[in-house]
């Protein structure tokens, strides 16, 4: 058992905690897109606030907070730093897969001797897993797009298994977690559009050795949690017994909601601190325009998020009655909720780039202006693998009403 930094520390705490950085996340902005990450000082401060242990298990030093803790967190950051908020999320959030799917003696050895553990990823399998026939497995390849990677103690990817014999097709998807000591970063993340500082570099195994026990075959998108996982029972938590899909989009939306928030605090200063050509007295706020564009803006990124508070709620509902002998953690509901979270995030899309970013003026488009910023970070998001599945959700949740198969259409073609 090892005791967390902070025993006595609780939710409220932790959302005030992220709260009260952001004027801190607004100034290093700049200079976490120069670094393409996040500046140390603010790793620091991530340590100090326990932000990466949000989800990690009590048994293991975490505080093991409800999802929907873990999302006002990622958002309130976001709202600092879009860049920063992605890479905290996509690093504290795969603890919970770690948690819910490896055996007992895969997260001892995982989790250490103090807990330390942030995590890098990415959904797409690289490479092919050998067994080296001494209870290890080997791997070799590139897995880019890995955000959060120059602060991650683990990675946690995805390979293939190796084939049976010679000329054979590789064998199914493998999830592993692997320590930083046998991975290194590539310093590749640069020349993107948006969340330039995101530190989502790709990283490099050669000839890399785990034990066979921190594999298994499965994938990220089809986790087997089925009337609960080792981790629910080990931890005793039905949290750590929930589907993959639906919690990453849940992830993307409140970053993208955080971004909105972001943009509409850029907009009403800017509005407050431009003066009319003709009435230099006066400024734009206190024309019913732009009085409008802001009310509207805010009305719709209030309403998502209220969707994704929810959402994660009756994802939280879905592992209790999963793990508890309840209704099954079926994927027709990973996709209904999975459409939900994509639906919020989308919707802070649509208004921060129809509404926030059109009427802000075109000078607040010029390099190192904040709202130029947040297009850009939003624009990326747009083109993430994430949002690229709500056609095939849309199909998916379709086909479950219909009562027709839907668990062949793939996520991601």
């Amino acid at each position: 058992m090892i005791a967390a930094p902070e025993p006595g520390l609780t939710e409220h705490e932790i959302i005030e905690r992220a709260v009260a950085l952001r004027p801190a996340l607004l100034e290093r902005q700049p200079e976490t897109e120069r670094l393409t990450h996040y500046p140390k000082d603010t790793h620091d401060d991530f340590l100090r606030a326990g932000f990466y242990r949000t989800l990690q298990p009590r048994r293991y030093g975490g505080y093991e907070f409800a999802l929907p803790v873990f999302y006002r967190v990622v958002t309130e950051i976001a709202r600092g730093c879009p860049s920063t908020g992605w890479a905290l999320s996509l690093t504290a959030a795969h603890v919970l897969q770690v948690a819910s799917v490896f055996e007992e003696r895969a997260q001892d050895e995982t989790f250490g001797a103090d807990g330390d553990f942030r995590a890098a990823s990415t959904v797409m399998p690289v490479g092919i897993a050998r067994p080296d026939g001494d209870g290890r497995i080997v791997l070799d390849g590139t897995w880019p797009y890995s955000s959060g990677a120059p602060y991650s103690t683990h990675y946690v990817g995805q390979t293939l298994r190796a084939p049976e014999k010679p000329g054979d097709p590789p064998g199914p998807p493998v999830l592993f977690v692997a320590p930083r000591s046998v991975w290194t970063v590539l310093d590749d993340w640069y020349g993107v559009l948006g969340l330039r500082g995101s530190g989502s570099n790709s990283i490099h195994m050669e000839q890399a050795r785990i034990p066979a026990y921190c594999t298994i075959e499965a994938s990220l998108l089809d986790l087997p949690v089925e009337g609960g996982s080792s981790g629910s029972r080990l931890h005793g938590n039905p949290m750590y017994a929930g589907r993959a899909p639906s919690f990453f989009h849940g992830e993307l939306a409140a970053i993208m909601i955080g971004t909105a928030y972001a943009a509409a605090d850029e907009y009403a200063r800017i509005v407050a601190a431009r003066p009319l050509a003709m009435e230099p007295d006066r400024t734009r706020s206190e024309l019913h325009d732009y009085q409008r564009h802001l009310g509207e803006a805010l009305g719709v990124v209030h309403t998502a998020e209220a969707a994704l508070r929810r959402t994660a709620e009756d994802w939280m509902e879905a592992c209790h009655g999963n793990a508890m002998g309840g209704a099954p953690f079926t994927l027709a509901e990973d996709n209904r909720l999975a459409l939900m979270f994509l639906n919020a995030g989308r919707m802070a899309w649509d208004v921060l780039q129809g509404i926030l970013f059109r009427t802000a003026g075109s000078r607040y488009a010029r390099d190192g202006e904040r709202m130029q910023r947040y297009f850009r970070d939003a624009a990326t998001y747009w083109t993430h693998v994430g949002p690229s599945m709500a056609e095939p959700l849309h199909r998916r949740v379709g086909c479950d009403r219909l009562g027709l198969p839907s668990h062949h259409i793939p996520l991601i073609p």
